[in-house]
């Protein structure tokens, strides 16, 4: 088992949980029944984000009780990522399709990112207020 553990960097800053159907088989259902697949994959994927969560958290606590040495991804290494992704969206932007997703992806980016960082609150404070001491960023 590795000594240190790493948390927070860019390259898994989130995931998704996906249910991949075929067009023409979704097309092909009764609207009820296509209706009844929408909700059930929404629910089954806002279940397995939170039991994720769950579970995620309880494996970073046994990481952290066997002895790993748990860390946020220092600010030097996450500029470099930045600096690195930087110099490939040239070369990638040159495919007009890559270009169109770029552009929808920083548009997105820009404005949930935004509104994400003015509504959220500082967990930060708040666990250091009910668990002072434990947190080592």
């Amino acid at each position: 088992m590795a000594k240190n553990y790493y948390l927070s960097s860019y390259h898994q800053a989130s995931e998704s949980f996906e249910f991949l159907f075929s067009k023409s088989f979704l097309e092909g259902l009764d609207p009820d029944l296509q209706a009844i697949l929408r909700h059930s994959v929404e629910a089954a994927s806002t279940a397995n984000s939170a039991q994720a969560l769950d579970q995620y958290s309880r494996d970073l606590q046994k990481l952290s009780e066997s002895g790993v040495t748990v860390r946020r991804t220092p600010q030097e290494i996450l500029a470099a990522q930045l600096d690195a992704w930087d110099a490939l969206i040239p070369e990638l932007e040159q495919d007009d399709f890559m270009k169109r997703v770029l552009d929808s992806q920083r548009e997105w980016v820009e404005r949930v990112t935004y509104y994400t960082l003015m509504n959220s609150p500082d967990y930060q404070l708040a666990y250091e207020h009910y668990y002072p001491g434990k947190l080592a960023l």
